[in-house]
């Protein structure tokens, strides 16, 4: 099993950049794709971004290409989320997840969750 957390949310005005880490244990961190999903107040958790196991492979969501990047240490057991020019649609909490294997744009296919990190981007 692996166990995800995830750190650097916080409160950001719009425009500003933010870049949240999450951090991977228990397990052999490159045998895992590994995703972020976000969760806004009142509405479904929604895919966000992804990235295979050896990090050459990304997948994005609409909403964020372009302004979100998605990479991976695997010396460092740590997936990033760079976000930039952040809009108050961005609001959420933030989650680190991880499939072992292929990764995947499907959060029914990841097994492991982080606790979450909010981001707030105020207008």
């Amino acid at each position: 099993q692996v166990q995800l957390v995830e750190s650097g949310g916080g409160l950001v005005q719009a425009g500003g950049s933010l870049r949240l880490s999450c951090a991977a244990s228990g397990s052999t961190f490159t045998n895992y794709g590994m995703g972020w999903f976000r969760q806004a107040p009142g509405k479904e958790r929604e895919f966000v971004t992804s990235i295979s196991r050896s990090g050459g492979s990304t997948n994005y969501a609409d909403s964020v290409k372009g302004r979100f990047t998605i990479s991976r240490d695997n010396a460092k057991n740590t997936v990033y989320l760079q976000m930039s020019s952040l809009k108050p649609e961005d609001t959420a909490v933030y989650y680190c997840a991880a499939r072992r294997g292929l990764t995947s744009i499907f959060q029914s296919a990841f097994n492991y969750w982080g606790q979450g990190t909010q981001v707030t981007v105020s207008s």
